[in-house]
């Protein structure tokens, strides 16, 4: 499993910057083919984005295809699952059929052209008040998403809400996005973009939020947005090592019969070691994936 820590937009029709994009770094890079391309450009960026995926990089890569309502939705899936695209975002996911209606027309496209299945990864869009509403439906429906995506632009667009710099108005759509995740057994969500490209503290601390809150990672529309994401949902070598520390403590409490002690002043019993084993497994996966195992 890969940690997303950072999934960057890039539009498909635009061959320079989707070149750049592939080797910043970004755990994935999202070339889309929704708000990003005007209507009349669509067909051509499919064609780009054929090219594209064949192309060497240092992360994943990912189409945002147009919503299931729209004129252009069957020819995005159509067009671009091929190998070596890793997986499709679907916007404005409202119900689980939306999701299942995904699964399936990924499902013959793999079989059509020789992919294992499975092989397209399928990740929604939560980004409308109907879609938040039937967020533990869309969890838990069983079909092939591993995780959910917040879009706060459409979604406070949709709520006729203020999005304000402070954000305390997307504080429930983050929690009911983590809880539903969670009770369907889904990985932790990826929350959305940060809109003010200038200004880096708002995003430190609105990722630092989106960590507190138990989401992954973070939806990246500009490239200098990368290396403040991964800063957050990195975990440090100090916490590493203090992680460590805690684990290895408490693995030899255990073998002399406690379940609690003190490492360092902390108290630690299961939970709290639970959570440094977690925090060991997030640092060993972003270690191995920056290697490139």
């Amino acid at each position: 499993m890969n940690i997303l820590r950072s999934m960057l937009f890039v539009p498909a029709n635009n061959p320079r910057r989707v070149d750049k994009a592939l080797g910043l770094g970004a755990d994935a890079v999202i070339l889309d083919l929704e708000d990003a391309v005007a209507a009349g450009e669509k067909a051509v960026a499919r064609s780009a984005i054929l090219e594209a995926v064949r192309k060497p990089r240092s992360g994943l890569a990912y189409v945002r295809v147009n919503g299931l309502g729209t004129e252009w939705c069957y020819r995005d899936l159509v067009e671009t699952i091929q190998p070596g695209l890793d997986g499709i975002l679907l916007p404005k996911a409202e119900r689980a059929a939306d999701l299942h209606t995904a699964d399936w027309l990924l499902s013959a496209l793999e079989r059509e052209r020789g992919l294992a299945p499975g092989t397209v990864d399928l990740i929604p869009i939560i980004e409308t008040g109907a879609g938040l509403a039937a967020i533990g439906e869309i969890c838990g429906c069983g079909a092939r998403h591993k995780r959910v995506v917040f879009g706060a632009a459409d979604f406070t667009l949709d709520m006729n809400m203020q999005w304000t710099r402070a954000e305390a108005e997307l504080a429930h759509a983050r929690a009911q996005i983590v809880l539903a995740s969670r009770v369907a057994g889904l990985e932790p969500p990826i929350d959305t973009v940060w809109a003010r490209l200038q200004d880096s503290d708002g995003l430190r601390a609105s990722a630092r939020t989106s960590l507190e809150m138990g989401f992954q990672g973070r939806l990246c529309i500009h490239p200098d947005q990368i290396d403040i994401v991964h800063e957050i949902f990195t975990p440090s070598a100090e916490e590493h090592a203090r992680a460590l520390k805690i684990v290895r403590a408490f693995e030899e409490a255990e073998r002399a019969g406690l379940a609690s002690i003190r490492v360092d002043g902390q108290f630690v019993d299961y939970p709290i070691v639970a959570k440094a084993r977690r925090l060991v497994g997030i640092a060993e996966k972003v270690q191995k994936q920056t290697r490139g195992i």
